[in-house]
């Protein structure tokens, strides 16, 4: 008797916490609410919409598979409402590209998840040493161009961006405001396809010029002050919507890009009905260090959604009293 007894307490001990439970999960703020991540399927940007993706869940939305397409397409996906955020909006690279598509009245960028990146062109060290080049603008001399002829056109050849990426519209500006067009041929295709090429040429002691950013794994390979040199310009040539940009780096000095931060770039209607959304965009960010740390695995080969998504959650566990701060934060905007 005594032990059906005990049996029974503790069952009705079990019940109460399993009620307790669900009465926790039911006043999660995200409840219920569908959320459609976007991306442009490249997999150096899943890092940052993973954790984003996470502490959604962590509040408890619904977040769906994400939906690869084109830069342009995402953005615009996220303004018609057919995607919910996209998670690695750059600005102000990507800025003519969101007014496009409406602007702040349907989509806006939030919080800042990575600050301080920087991108331009480099030079193998060994070439740039030889030669003196310090500046994208020396290449307008047919001698200097001629080094870096791969294909016997007498043109550089420089490694550049995918067909519809923000830095797309900055190397065909600067090719045209700095007199480079009969001296300079960009390459290009896929990122990642044309970059192994490059760091192919120089690791062989080839003469070569690239475009890049950080974060990304890149600059743990071709390192600047070791295989390669940050490029300077001789004066800032930038489209007209980015023309007010800082592109001075302390130690390189005018990069001729901006200095760009990382943005969750959400839909304007889901953010006035999600104050805890919003209020976890706000408060998430990653230092710049441990992006390009996760990249660096990414092209170790751990490069799968899973393995990405393996990645995000033991950056969370690493820096989970942090985590758990923010997460009671944006909970709490639901009460606000």
């Amino acid at each position: 008797m005594k032990i059906l007894s005990f049996t029974t307490a503790t069952l009705l001990l079990i019940a109460h916490g399993l009620t307790l439970s669900a009465a926790v999960a039911d006043e999660l703020p995200g409840k219920g609410v569908p959320v459609q991540p976007a991306d442009q399927n490249y997999v150096e940007e899943w890092f940052q919409e993973e954790l984003v993706s996470i502490g959604l869940e962590d509040l408890g939305y619904d977040v769906k598979e994400s939906a690869s397409m084109q830069l342009q397409s995402a953005i615009l996906a996220v303004a018609n409402g057919d995607a919910t955020f996209y998670a690695a909006y750059n600005d102000p690279l990507h800025k003519a590209f969101y007014e496009k598509a409406g602007g702040k009245a349907i989509l806006q960028p939030v919080g800042t998840i990575v600050g301080n990146s920087i991108q331009g062109y480099l030079i193998d060290k060994k070439t740039a040493d030889a030669y003196k080049i310090k500046t994208i603008n020396q290449l307008k001399d047919p001698a200097i161009a001629k080094l870096f002829d791969s294909d016997g056109d007498g043109k550089a050849d420089l490694y550049g961006c995918d067909p519809g990426w923000g830095c797309e519209r900055i190397v065909n500006h600067q090719l045209d405001a700095y007199g480079l067009r009969d001296t300079v041929h960009q390459i290009q295709g896929s990122y990642e396809v044309i970059i192994a090429d490059a760091i192919g040429r120089i690791k062989e002691g080839k003469p070569t010029i690239y475009y890049s950013w950080t974060p990304l794994w890149l600059s743990g390979v071709l390192r600047p002050g070791h295989e390669v040199e940050w490029l300077t310009v001789t004066s800032t040539a930038l489209p007209e919507d980015q023309a007010d940009s800082v592109t001075e780096v302390a130690g390189i000095g005018n990069i001729g890009f901006p200095v760009f931060t990382q943005h969750v770039l959400a839909n304007t209607a889901f953010l006035d009905k999600n104050p805890p959304a919003r209020r976890w965009f706000e408060l998430l960010t990653v230092p710049l260090d441990d992006v390009n740390s996760e990249n660096k695995l990414v092209h170790d080969g751990q490069n799968t959604r899973a393995d990405v998504r393996k990645h995000a959650e033991q950056w969370k566990e690493q820096h989970k009293s942090q985590w758990d701060a923010w997460i009671a934060e944006a909970n709490a905007a639901a009460k606000k």
